[in-house]
């Protein structure tokens, strides 16, 4: 089972007056990035939302956002006390002003009094988000659960593509075990060849070395392990598919092992045709390692 690092879901709810709206998204990365924006002033959501994100995803950027909304409270008005003591401070201050003045002022009403900024406001009291965040915390796994579903849907589309794409290598591999097998009499002859070669021209030279040299060049030739590993590197790849927990590091390290074995085969392919093969090999193992960046 494949899973995409990649997805997005969305949920609504509300609880005693207090709506919420979050998102969470995710994109490929090499371990597991956390970002919450939103939510910072209800104590105990942060780690309740990273534990939770926790139990779904193993690597990628994933981002949630939160938006809460909550209704305007019409009851619990107040009168600021300190703020109506200095108004009637210095409404003493303008009546006595008035009386040394000889003017008459109008009666000051208490709705005058109430009507000033400041001396009247709404109720401070702390509200109590534990309802609140007892109901988020049951909505949060079915928002993870619906990411989980987007991620999981990408991811089988993705696991489709590599094991296609891991087909195509198998094909070439065996292609190349083919053409391998079809130059072995050439690489036998060029090799004996050599060896009537250096023979007629071995004078003085000590034989121990000159089977160690005869015994490098046969190694050369030969790609024999470097299938053997490329065939057994595939059967990995295919393993790894069928596995249930996240394999994105171990076919990326796979891939490697794959590139290095297909760079050999290059090297000592000794043909044009064995060569066009490994080129093809390489190819397909980059294509192969694109996919693979976005999965988990």
């Amino acid at each position: 089972m494949v899973n995409s690092m990649t997805g997005f879901a969305a949920r609504r709810g509300a609880v005693e007056g207090v709506e919420w709206a979050w998102d969470v998204r995710a994109v490929n990365g090499k371990g597991l990035d956390l970002r919450l924006r939103g939510g910072e002033t209800i104590e105990g959501l942060e780690p309740l939302v990273r534990a939770e994100i926790a139990k779904w995803v193993q690597r990628g950027n994933v981002s949630l956002t939160l938006k809460l909304t909550r209704e305007a409270n019409a009851e619990g008005v107040q009168v600021n006390k300190g703020v109506l003591a200095s108004v009637l401070v210095a409404l003493r201050v303008v009546e006595d002003a008035a009386v040394e003045a000889d003017l008459r002022l109008a009666p000051t009403t208490g709705a005058d009094l109430l009507g000033l900024r400041g001396v009247l406001e709404a109720g401070t009291e702390a509200a109590d988000d534990a309802p609140l965040l007892s109901a988020m915390a049951a909505d949060l796994p079915l928002l993870m659960a619906a990411f989980q579903a987007m991620r999981a849907k990408e991811g089988a589309a993705l696991g489709a593509i590599i094991a296609a794409q891991v087909g195509d290598m198998a094909r070439l591999v065996r292609q190349a075990r083919q053409l391998a097998e079809a130059r072995r009499p050439a690489v036998a002859m060029a090799l004996r060849d050599n060896l009537a070669r250096v023979l007629a021209n071995s004078d003085g030279v000590d034989p121990a070395r000159l089977a160690q040299e005869l015994a490098l060049l046969a190694v050369k030739a030969d790609v024999t392990e470097e299938l053997d590993r490329l065939e057994t590197h595939l059967a990995a790849a295919g393993g790894l598919l069928a596995e249930t927990a996240p394999i994105g590091r171990k076919l990326d390290f796979l891939l490697q092992e794959f590139m290095r074995e297909a760079n050999t085969l290059c090297s000592k392919s000794g043909s044009a045709e064995l060569t066009r093969v490994g080129l093809d090999l390489k190819v397909a193992i980059d294509q192969m390692r694109e996919q693979v960046q976005n999965v988990e």
